[in-house]
């Protein structure tokens, strides 16, 4: 909370609470201590994240199952309790019995808010979502992570010529994607006159690897330069232990791409990722791949050799880099062409079976 900000509302809150205790009027809320408690200041954050994470309004029951899944003791009667806070501060609007969503404030506040604490929330979000991941690809059954992308009806065509292009291309993790439109029913929230549009996360590699006893460490996003249609060396790199906003929607909204160039003439730069695994997987985490790509998630770049540099990228000792393709580059070469479209990285959870090749 912005320091100004944060005495002018506690002000007010102090004053309320003595003028209702004058006139013998008791609401249960001190608007004094909750402001200047740190533990619900971070838990206002947390609900807050949970909604903004939501692709439709969410409700207080299913805000405390999310939390109780991040490790936060709270129920849903607490939640109540947080959300009519988080409304007095303008910062959540209220959908009737559908829910919550943000306000532009509460967007506002959230980004600004305990940045110290945000340092490694998107590690924390990467390895929830793995964990997550319960997709074989032996038996073609299970979830995926996905990002959501949302555009306007009339682009239609084009965004499903241009993503489907790039995916067989080989530049997005899979080929496969999910369309969601207003007349039918959704699992998420679809703003009017939009169509979303659901790509395969390259999280979802993260959560094979795990499933199969593999721990996978997120090192790097950054933009990889392709010549003569091979991946030739990372041109910028971001840690992920080192930001508090994923590297990919940085890149993605400050460092042009070429996604087009690269699909037209083979030489240009994408977004990609960087894992690291520990040297002694290295035989089982190449099979995984290769199981992988007969389903279509074919996203894998390079393995790189133990102890050795990837694509220019720095690589621990006793460890080897993995470099994956980010898996909205077909949404990137969208953006290119001028189309508007907002997009979800690591947005949610799907089942692969429901989603069909573009």
């Amino acid at each position: 909370m912005r320091p100004v900000q944060n005495a002018l509302i506690c002000g007010l809150y102090g004053f309320i609470t003595i003028i209702r205790k004058v006139h013998g009027i008791d609401t249960g809320y001190n608007g004094v201590i909750d402001m200047m408690d740190p533990q619900i200041e971070r838990k206002l954050i947390e609900i807050m994240r949970v909604i903004h994470e939501s692709d439709k309004p969410i409700g207080a029951r299913a805000i405390a199952d999310e939390l109780n899944n991040r490790g936060y003791d709270i129920g849903e009667r607490a939640v109540r309790y947080h959300l009519r806070i988080l409304d007095e501060r303008g910062f959540t609007n209220k959908h009737g019995y559908a829910g919550r969503t943000l306000t532009d404030l509460g967007e506002s506040e959230m980004n600004d808010a305990l940045i110290g604490d945000r340092f490694g929330f998107v590690i924390s979000r990467i390895e929830e979502m793995a964990f997550r991941t319960t997709y074989d690809p032996e038996t073609d059954k299970g979830d995926v992570v996905v990002n959501i992308s949302y555009f306007d009806k009339d682009d239609f065509e084009t965004v499903v010529d241009l993503v489907s292009y790039t995916a067989h291309a080989g530049y997005m993790i899979s080929p496969r994607v999910r369309i969601f439109e207003e007349d039918s029913e959704s699992e998420i929230h679809l703003p009017p006159g939009k169509i979303g549009i659901a790509t395969v996360c390259s999280v979802t590699f993260d959560g094979l690897l795990l499933k199969a006893g593999i721990p996978v460490e997120p090192a790097y996003g950054g933009i990889l330069q392709i010549e003569n249609k091979k991946p030739s060396r990372f041109l910028d790199l971001i840690s992920y232990s080192g930001t508090s906003i994923d590297p990919i929607k940085i890149f993605m909204n400050r460092t042009p791409t070429s996604v087009l160039e690269v699909l037209e003439k083979g030489d240009g730069k994408i977004l990609a990722n960087m894992r690291q695994i520990n040297a002694s997987a290295y035989d089982t985490a190449k099979g995984i791949m290769k199981k992988a790509e007969k389903v279509d998630l074919a996203g894998c770049i390079t393995i790189g050799e133990i102890d050795e540099f990837l694509l220019g990228a720095p690589v621990e000792t006793g460890k080897f880099g993995v470099a994956v393709v980010g898996g909205i580059n077909g949404i990137c070469a969208l953006e290119e062409t001028g189309i508007e479209i907002e997009t979800n990285p690591i947005s949610m959870m799907l089942d692969y079976r429901t989603m069909s090749e573009i």
